[in-house]
């Protein structure tokens, strides 16, 4: 399954503030985006646009799976997962009193997803052998960096191919940040469509195809990977670091 994303002129806000301006930006099938840019500049408000969870004021979002295309800003969250989209949120939200096997479980919860019950979980736990072990551990009793990898784990189990990371490296220690981040490459070469949201520069920068730069709501810059070793000092004065 080939999922692609193309936004064009997308406004989306919360009532009478405007979260994201004019913003325009595209993901092709097998590639991995970076949305970059400091917190409170719209990066999240995009990223649930795309699942559904907020919707635009302004704008297209197409979807296109397998040559077919979808708008998905007439779609409600639970249809646009089963197209093969879903969000790994910010801060986890996991429920901490089920198991990890439960909590995968969840993630099989859409009809589309079982019929690859098993094939799924299998991945799941290939993608990260530590939760394996784990199957009857409460998932409120896990470190930060393990209940990270089970909410990656849980998006694995939906059957998804489009995958939303909302800062999956947040607040964990150095050595999980580079479990996870491995574990996003085996993702990426086994094809599958990843749009992430992510504050530490290097992990974007080991995992992305292309870069968007963005600020008050609006794309401010856009890099390709080809070019990030000489426009480094393009992307880090974007950024202001």
């Amino acid at each position: 399954m080939a999922l692609s994303l193309a936004i064009d002129d997308l406004d989306a806000g919360y009532g009478a503030v405007k979260a994201l301006r004019g913003v325009s930006l595209q993901v092709g099938a097998g590639e991995t985006v970076a949305l970059l840019g400091t917190n409170g500049n719209g990066k999240s408000t995009l990223m649930k646009c795309v699942a559904g969870l907020v919707r635009p004021q302004r704008g297209t979002m197409s979807l296109t799976v397998d040559g077919k295309a979808h708008d998905l800003t007439r779609l409600s969250a639970e249809a646009i997962v089963d197209l093969g989209v879903a969000l790994v949120p910010e801060g986890r939200r996991l429920f901490p009193r089920l198991t990890v096997l439960e909590n995968l479980m969840l993630g099989a919860f859409r009809k589309g997803a079982r019929r690859s019950i098993e094939r799924n979980l299998a991945l799941a736990f290939e993608t990260f052998p530590t939760l394996k072990g784990r199957q009857s551990q409460l998932a409120g009793t896990m470190s930060g960096g393990q209940q990270q990898m089970l909410a990656i784990a849980r998006v694995l189990r939906t059957g998804a191919k489009f995958i939303l990371l909302d800062e999956p490296t947040e607040g964990l220690a150095p050595i999980i940040v580079e479990q996870i981040t491995r574990a996003l490459l085996e993702l990426k070469e086994k094809g599958f469509t990843v749009l992430l949201v992510e504050q530490n520069f290097e992990v974007a920068a080991a995992l992305a195809d292309r870069f968007y730069v963005v600020e008050k709501g609006c794309i401010k810059d856009e890099l390709h990977r080809r070019d990030l070793d000489s426009q480094r000092d393009r992307l880090h004065k974007s950024l202001g670091l």
